[in-house]
């Protein structure tokens, strides 16, 4: 168990339809390519990656995939995720479609170096 109660990453993975399960693992598969050093955890009782504070989360839908790249994430790419259903710190990519690998590497990379820089201005 996870401080949040929820369980890992993996039974969170496991606990969808096969097909969302696989679209979960490529969401997955493209952040941590995007941050190989960002710890896994979960978070809200969703899949959240962590690498000098919280980097984004993602969630499984009936008819979405959730990604939350946290305010600062969603303005910064308001242009790229025109096409989606989005909200202040949310994106909606729908089941029936390709995720968009490189818009969400692009998304993670970002967050990365913003969460980079806070922790130097900290120092």
């Amino acid at each position: 168990m996870t401080e949040s109660g929820s369980q890992s990453i993996d039974q969170y993975i496991a606990s969808f339809p096969p097909e969302t399960r696989v679209l979960l693992e490529q969401m997955r598969t493209i952040i941590r390519k995007a941050a190989p050093q960002a710890e896994e955890v979960i978070s809200y009782q969703m899949p959240a990656y962590k690498q000098d504070g919280m980097l984004v989360y993602f969630a499984g839908y009936p008819k979405h995939i959730g990604f939350y790249p946290t305010g600062s994430g969603i303005a910064a790419f308001k242009k790229e995720i025109a096409a989606y259903k989005n909200s202040k710190g949310a994106v909606q990519f729908p089941l029936d479609k390709r995720l968009p690998a490189g818009l969400i590497t692009k998304m993670v990379k970002f967050k990365l170096k913003e969460n980079r820089e806070k922790a130097k201005a900290k120092k």
